[in-house]
């Protein structure tokens, strides 16, 4: 195949083309457009998967041509072990996302024309190589997201979305300007993240250590972290169910998957310095303070996104142990999070469509009422809380394999909070769909085929990777090893003084 990442970038493009120029009376066809849209994109994803050597920690399936020559800017594409996996996710989040946005009544035509953009965006940061052209992508996300919640979503949608966007403003401002300064502030003035890795050590350690935080302050308001977490509470309730699934299922991981590709690739002497406390320590603090903040939600939709927090902690801490079972979990937990959360926000949509409310203490006894739903939720459950035989366990145990080793107090906590993880929801499926049946309920209809179809492929990925974590781990481990090894080698001393 020729090209396979520039298509798979910008065949959504096509497809927002196609939604544009589509008459009015072809209503109907929005979402089909987008739907065949999608479905290359995950068949390209699937190729690029099984055509992936995981022998060689180097770059794959490259595209480099000169772009802007004057400034060294390239447009520069690949994947590796980093990569590969957030690409397979993506593909598969936004494709199963066009058909649960299938319940959008009102301005289809600009919500799957954003919806093509977005999916262009979050792809274009995955496989992009040349910071210039990352930034690029990172902005395309922004302003697609802050219409779709802004326009699409629930009674403070303005407020959620405005919120969303100034967070996200600001964690792009400090992206921007570190990437000016590695660019000026380098041997060879270049955008390639490649060459900037490779000219790491010609920069001070005064001035890695003001870029990593810059970058890590950037990053961490997408994953979130604390304290920039606040926005994703908001900006989950008021958003449409599938935004919710994207959010979740692939935008969070960008914040993770920066860090790895910038700060710790070109920036590898200050990781070794400053990330036990950056992730480490902050990392541990969303563990517990996610569960704990979970636990007194109300709202079905928070209480998700709160777990959201605590799970990402995880791979917070994984990254932060700096070995070879903690960053690969960090990175498994990464793509088992997308899927686990995706498959919760979808079953909080389907409820939410039929009930049109979310209060947990307003439901009861659904299990009697839609037992096919309620089994499905009690896999999506049994995942989240790091269930043996699910994906989520083999991620968070390798995580805290890693992180014994170099962190035991963090790790520690981080076990320690599989309690409350158990109990919020647990305590969350008994209310709503054990007990007796509330009479208001007793009509509402089990799974539909569409609702159907957007979960089952999620929950056999979630079983699969339970027993056969290798599946995805095999992408992983060359490239991520090396790159720890390369971090754990850079020592401030490394780092010349340039001024």
């Amino acid at each position: 195949m020729n090209h396979p990442l520039t298509l798979i970038t910008f065949i959504p493009l096509i497809g927002m083309a196609l939604i544009l120029v589509c008459p009015p009376a072809f209503k109907a066809g929005y979402k089909w457009i987008a739907a065949a849209t999608t479905l290359p994109q995950l068949i390209i994803a699937g190729w690029l998967v099984h055509n992936f050597s995981t022998n060689t920690a180097g770059i794959q399936f490259v595209e480099r041509y000169p772009w802007i020559r004057a400034y060294h800017i390239f447009y520069f594409m690949g994947v590796d072990g980093i990569s590969i996996s957030m690409v397979l996710l993506t593909a598969i989040i936004c494709f199963i996302s066009v058909f649960a946005s299938f319940s959008i009544e009102h301005g289809e035509k600009g919500y799957y024309a954003l919806l093509m953009l977005l999916d262009t965006g979050m792809m274009g940061v995955f496989v992009a190589l040349d910071f210039f052209l990352f930034y690029i992508f990172w902005e395309v996300m922004l302003l697609p997201m802050y219409f779709l919640i802004g326009i699409w979503g629930g009674p403070r949608r303005e407020y959620a979305a405005i919120k969303f966007f100034l967070y996200t403003l600001l964690g792009s401002v400090l992206i921007l300007l570190v990437m000016l300064g590695l660019y000026y502030y380098g041997v060879t003035p270049t955008f390639d993240m490649t060459q900037l890795a490779a000219q790491s050590s010609s920069y001070s350690m005064t001035f890695q250590r003001i870029c990593w935080v810059a970058l890590f302050i950037g990053f961490a308001i997408k994953i979130p972290a604390f304290p920039f977490h606040t926005w994703l509470p908001d900006a989950h309730v008021e958003a449409p169910t599938a935004i919710s699934v994207i959010l979740a299922g692939v935008l969070l991981k960008m914040g993770t998957y920066g860090i790895l590709r910038v700060n710790y690739a070109i920036l590898p002497a200050a990781s070794h310095e400053l990330a036990w406390f950056f992730l480490g320590v902050i990392g541990t603090v969303n563990i517990v303070y996610g569960a704990m903040v979970a636990m007194a939600q109300t709202d079905y939709k928070k209480l998700v996104a709160y777990s959201s927090i605590s799970h990402m902690g995880y791979v917070m801490l994984g990254m932060a142990s700096f070995t070879a079972a903690g960053i690969n979990g960090a990175v498994l937990q990464m793509f088992n999070h997308g899927t686990i959360t995706a498959m919760l926000f979808i079953l909080v949509g389907v409820i939410y469509d039929r009930a049109h409310h979310r209060e947990i203490n307003g439901f009861g006894g659904l299990a009697q009422q839609m037992p096919l739903y309620t089994g499905i939720t009690g896999l999506a459950f049994f995942a989240a809380l790091g269930l043996p035989g699910l994906s989520a366990f083999i991620s968070e145990v390798l995580v805290l394999i890693g992180a014994w080793q170099r962190h035991p107090v963090m790790t520690v906590f981080g076990a320690g909070t599989a309690i409350l993880t158990a109990a919020y929801l647990l305590w969350c499926f008994q209310r709503i769909y054990l007990g007796r049946l509330d009479e208001k309920y007793a009509s509402l209809p089990d799974l539909s085929l569409r609702e159907g179809f957007t979960l089952v492929p999620l929950a056999v990925i979630v079983i699969v990777l339970g027993w056969y974590p290798h599946a995805i781990l095999g992408l992983l481990q060359t490239s991520l090893n090396h790159l720890n090894r390369v971090v754990l080698a850079a020592t401030p001393a490394q780092a010349v003084a340039l001024h």
